[in-house]
């Protein structure tokens, strides 16, 4: 009898030190996003989501704040510094400081087409993960945002000339966008994304740059009257950890939290594709116009964008090779059967 006692409670502290163990390793991870509740990137984050705590035996879960509830990108940076938040699915233009490589993404009117960045892409999103994570932030999704356009709501725009007239906005931490625009000569004026609409509204800005799936769902759109049918820049979404609370995982669990989100991420990026097409077809139906700048006015606007893509290899801001590479490849591509 005193045998099986002793059985007894070894065998219920074994089971208490394991429940014990267990939950001393489970992790929450915190993560803040503009995305609005519904989207279809709070909806494949939540499945994925789903799946890793299914996976891990809950040892890992995620908290989503969608909607910009806890503030813009700035804000989100600054609580995953202090550690109140583990994470974010953040525009990739707010993460510079932490990779300044990411710039070779939103090149200056580099980019013709969705397959020429989607071959580089193939060839250098590696290289640009591990650039992030040797400035703290760990990838574990990343889609693309599409490419943006310059969008008015009191002129139409087809010239630099004209550009310099308005009251042009820009991200409250994008380095990069900052200065493309002064390169061509454009004061802008700061905002948070969730200013943007109400600036448009008031009038405090009447120039966007935005993705069209971007500007629908921010419904900055409503507002909008003119486009400029020429793809400026491409951007990129990424859902990012923090360095040092990814690392407090078993290593086991962040491979499935990088198999489960790649694999959401690679679903969100193919849908946004397909989205961005649309959008545009939905904008041209609203009413907004399409400005098309005349063979001049091309050169113009691509003679400024060689100059300040140059200067980011000049100052330092990006690694000449990594252009190289990218000249590279767009070469190959456009010179391939993908022509």
């Amino acid at each position: 009898m005193k045998k099986l006692l002793l059985l007894f409670q070894a065998a219920a502290l074994l089971l208490f030190v394991t429940i014990f163990f267990n939950t001393a390793q489970a992790k929450t991870l915190k993560i803040a996003t503009l995305s609005p509740e519904g989207s279809d990137w709070m909806q494949k984050m939540r499945a994925g989501a789903k799946e890793i705590k299914q996976k891990t035996s809950g040892r890992v879960k995620f908290k989503f704040y969608p909607g910009g509830v806890m503030g813009d990108d700035s804000a989100v940076l600054r609580k995953i510094r202090i550690g109140q938040l583990k994470g974010g699915a953040l525009p990739g233009g707010s993460l510079l400081k932490a990779n300044p490589n990411y710039q070779i993404y939103s090149l200056l009117l580099s980019y013709k087409n969705q397959g020429e960045i989607d071959y580089v892409r193939q060839h250098i999103d590696s290289e640009i993960k591990k650039g992030f994570e040797k400035g703290g932030f760990v990838i574990i999704g990343m889609a693309e945002s599409g490419f943006a356009y310059a969008m008015s709501s009191k002129q139409a725009i087809s010239n630099i000339t004209q550009l310099r007239q308005q009251k042009v906005w820009i991200p409250t931490n994008d380095i990069n966008f900052q200065k493309i625009l002064k390169s061509f000569g454009v004061t802008a004026i700061p905002l948070p994304y969730g200013d943007v609409l109400a600036g448009l509204q008031t009038g405090l800005i009447n120039t966007v740059a935005m993705s069209p799936i971007g500007a629908i769902a921010l419904q900055w759109y409503t507002q909008i009257n003119y486009i400029i049918d020429m793809p400026l820049l491409y951007s990129l979404g990424i859902l990012t950890i923090d360095k040092k609370s990814f690392s407090k995982i078993k290593p086991a669990d962040q491979k499935i939290i990088m198999d489960v989100m790649n694999k959401a991420f690679k679903k969100i990026n193919a849908q946004n594709k397909k989205h961005n097409k649309e959008s545009l077809e939905v904008l041209a139906a609203n009413g907004i116009e399409f400005i098309k700048p005349s063979e001049t006015e091309l050169k113009e606007w691509q003679e400024y964008a060689d100059k300040a893509n140059q200067k980011m290899v000049d100052t330092g801001t990006l690694d000449p090779k990594l252009v190289e590479k990218v000249k590279k490849l767009l070469s190959e591509y456009r010179s391939s059967k993908h022509k």
